[in-house]
């Protein structure tokens, strides 16, 4: 294990590697990030079916409200992306006095936009249901579950931040860890925040939990909750115990021009291209709404089903960004689309795989989220109309992530923008009227198939490393 970890500084000390230490580091830097982002989904599964069994209400509020948590999530932490770019590439240049003045700009900053969301959200929280398309009583319990996650927007900021951090300076583990931890947390604090006070019997025990009975508001404080203790967990591992970018007592860190300047060039096409992610998702619940409770549920359950497939990718996305980043930094270009080769070909491997174990297994899936038979129905064909797509899926998402560690984010935001809003939304639009959810969710199979093989192009073309 050490020696795996010793091999991400080969990078910028200009030594060469093997292929098989190669794929040892992607796999090093790549498992405990695809372990965090399981443990992720295995709360998102377990929150879920815990506000399912509240009733098809409850849950439909949440889902009504998921997009545009999502949009507002996003936003938040889009300049993460430009700073921890720039400390990656500072770190595979050797210049780890420039890496840590990076990180302690991008806190002042991050912060910053995040608590201006958080207030745009509470501004716009009395109305946002409503808009979305929600009946009365559904938008009475999506109010109070987004007004307690719009207070929590500064944390959610606070915790991308740091995380991508530690993983930019190629500390993958602890971040992976403490993601497990989070979703531990999360767990515990949901069952006593969402239910009220029981008696739960393991054998012939009878154990009492308490409860809060807070509902929807329960699924959303339990969330906030444990970010709040990761969050304060992952500063003091960043700022005291990471050798190159802990505090030291002679640095003095000011804003540069310069530095902002390269995070807006950085992370404004991130922006946008998160912009209109989130709003062609948005837009797709206002198509789905009109279809009814059922539909709306069986979609936002079916998302958080997927994500079992496409968050490993997510997570060797996330590797992808580092290796490519401080191998730019240190100007070896043939290393990073070396990099950039195993990380896709892992990608697409993984996804294929997890695909075919969706469509397999998707009624079990779906069983566990929603009790509901019309919801678990509906699920299953969906889910696996949507498996076919997760390879090439699982390509856009990579290439992303070696894009974004070459600090290439503006065509790839452009590519976005020509997939979502020129394929999946109007093929949707027209084919929901004929065959309902089934017909949103296989323009979202042809649009995420188009998606994968244009990144793939801009890949191959190598005009990124410029």
């Amino acid at each position: 294990m050490k020696k795996d970890k010793q091999l991400i500084t080969y990078i910028r000390e200009g030594k060469e590697f093997s292929v098989k230490q190669k794929i040892i580091l992607v796999l090093y830097l790549s498992v405990p990030t695809i372990l965090a982002q399981i443990s992720s989904i295995i709360m998102q599964y377990i929150d879920a079916a815990m506000v399912g069994h509240l009733g098809t209400l409850e849950s439909s509020a949440i889902s009504l409200m998921a997009t545009t948590t999502w949009l507002f999530g996003s936003l938040c932490t889009v300049a993460v992306a430009g700073f921890s770019i720039q400390l990656a590439q500072y770190i595979g240049a050797n210049n780890s006095r420039k890496a840590r003045e990076i990180l302690w700009q991008s806190y002042f900053v991050c912060l910053t936009i995040a608590t201006c969301f958080a207030l745009l959200a509470l501004l716009l929280c009395p109305f946002l249901p409503s808009w979305l398309g929600g009946g009365v009583q559904t938008c009475k319990f999506a109010k109070s579950y987004f007004f307690v996650y719009a207070c929590s927007l500064p944390v959610v900021s606070l915790n991308s931040l740091t995380s991508s951090m530690l993983q930019c300076s190629g500390n993958m583990l602890v971040p992976g860890l403490l993601e497990c931890v989070m979703c531990f947390l999360d767990v515990i604090l949901n069952l006593l925040l969402i239910f009220s006070s029981t008696y739960y019997r393991i054998g012939n025990v009878k154990i009492y939990v308490p409860g809060a009975n807070l509902g929807v508001i329960g699924a959303s404080l339990g969330t906030a909750l444990s970010e709040v203790i990761i969050v304060g967990v992952m500063l003091y591992i960043l700022a005291m115990r990471t050798p190159i970018l802990r505090l030291k007592k002679n640095d003095h860190y000011r804003m540069k021009r310069e530095d902002l300047v390269r995070v807006a060039k950085i992370s404004l096409p991130l922006a946008f291209e998160r912009f209109i992610v989130c709003a062609a998702q948005i837009a797709t619940t206002v198509i789905v709404a009109p279809l009814g409770n059922v539909a709306l549920v069986a979609n936002s359950f079916a998302v958080t089903a997927e994500s079992f497939c496409y968050m490993p990718g997510y997570g060797i996305g996330s590797a992808a960004t580092t290796l490519v980043g401080q191998s730019v930094g240190a100007k070896r270009e043939k290393l990073a689309v070396s990099f950039g080769k195993i990380t896709i070909g892992l990608g697409m491997g993984v996804m294929f795989f997890l695909g075919v174990l969706m469509y397999i297994f998707a009624p079990e899936m779906m069983g566990i989220l929603s009790p509901d038979p019309k919801v678990q129905e509906m699920g299953v064909v969906i889910l696996r109309i949507e498996a076919f797509a997760e390879p090439l899926y699982g390509a856009s998402i990579v290439v992303a992530g070696v894009l974004r560690g070459a600090g290439d984010t503006l065509i790839p935001s452009m590519l976005s923008l020509v997939s979502l809003w020129l394929v999946r939304l109007p093929l949707s639009y027209t084919l929901a009227k004929r065959y309902g959810l089934m017909g949103v969710w296989i323009a979202m199979c042809v649009e995420l198939c188009f998606r994968g093989g244009i990144f793939l192009v801009r890949f191959a073309r190598k005009k990124w490393l410029k």
